[in-house]
């Protein structure tokens, strides 16, 4: 029962910390999801759909639909590959432009969602979470 409790409790808290995320990202017109996304592309460079998909660890559809959503907002953008069918998705100069104020809602968000836990704390966790596959 204890493994049920746990993971239980786990999935609760990672909803609530998204619900307070998407809170604070409505200032920007994002969510947490597209937040998740241009992170990944600002800290790794242009992806394809594909890369972003097994990166995230969701299906086809989903990344699609964010990233088509996102490509409408203006904060990322298309691009051809060598393959026809091969799509490479890149952050537009907009939202490289306007990543470090995002993340910088971001960082306070994670403060206040950290603030009970101690560096060390923090540390452990990081480490626990590392071996869940």
């Amino acid at each position: 029962m204890l493994n049920q409790d746990l993971l239980h409790l786990l999935n609760q808290r990672v909803r609530y910390i998204n619900k307070k995320l998407n809170e604070r990202l409505q200032e920007h017109g994002l969510y947490n999801s597209q937040c998740s996304i241009m992170y990944y592309l600002y800290k790794n460079g242009t992806k394809t759909q594909k890369e972003i998909m097994n990166y995230f660890h969701v299906n086809a559809p989903t990344i699609t639909r964010t990233v088509k959503r996102m490509e409408e907002n203006g904060w990322v953008s298309r691009v051809e590959g060598q393959d026809r069918r091969e799509r490479y998705i890149e952050l537009t100069k907009e939202a490289k432009e306007k990543y470090k104020e995002i993340e910088n809602t971001v960082s306070i968000h994670d403060e206040e969602i950290l603030i009970n836990l101690s560096e060390k704390e923090k540390e452990a966790l990081f480490e626990m979470l590392l071996k869940i596959e």
